[in-house]
């Protein structure tokens, strides 16, 4: 009788025990992500910069930001080119990642040209099974797991982390990647 409850105890410990390890399991989250505050700020300033400008004097050229779309309007498609840059330049300046920029065809339209850039956000389902493909094949201690627009690392040591940390960074992806929620 006394022996069972010693051994009920044991096991309910060990199962305490075992409980918490899996639950302190260092992990982390990949994500793909840009801050729209820098992205308005960046456009403000490329706006005021066109409408200074010498050689942007007398002509309609603005950029106007909708949510992820970010619309260049000009005369000529000369103009959209050096517009591109400016508001290139000012991002890059603002911490904003231009690779994360999906840049359309010039389209003209009577007097103006149009050209859209779609700012791409989040992993989506292709790239997020690129990089657990890319985790499993360097066959580190880790498991990934793909949750909507971000993918999942767990593993036993902060170092195996570090090391997918180290091994995403150094191959070449189509999005920037950003790794947050870093817990040991």
């Amino acid at each position: 009788m006394v022996l069972n409850k010693v051994i009920k105890i044991i096991i309910v410990k060990f199962l305490f025990l075992l409980f918490d390890l899996i639950i302190t399991m260092p992990t982390f989250d990949i994500i793909s992500e840009f801050d729209k505050h820098e992205i308005k700020n960046a456009v403000d300033q490329a706006n005021k910069e066109v409408t200074t400008r010498f050689d942007f004097k007398g002509t309609d050229s603005s950029f106007e930001l909708t949510d992820d779309k970010l619309i260049m309007t000009s005369e000529s498609t000369f103009q959209l080119q050096q517009m591109f840059s400016v508001v290139c330049t000012k991002l890059s300046r603002r911490g904003v990642d231009i690779a994360c920029m999906e840049v359309g065809d010039p389209k003209p339209g009577g007097k103006c040209v149009r050209q859209e850039i779609i700012m791409k956000q989040g992993l989506d389902s292709t790239l997020a099974k690129k990089i657990v493909k890319l985790i499993k094949d360097k066959k580190l201690k880790v498991q990934a797991a793909i949750q909507g627009d971000q993918v999942r690392v767990t593993g036993k040591s902060r170092d195996d982390l570090q090391d997918v940390i180290k091994m995403l960074r150094a191959e070449d992806l189509d999005m920037p990647l950003q790794f947050e929620n870093f817990r040991d």
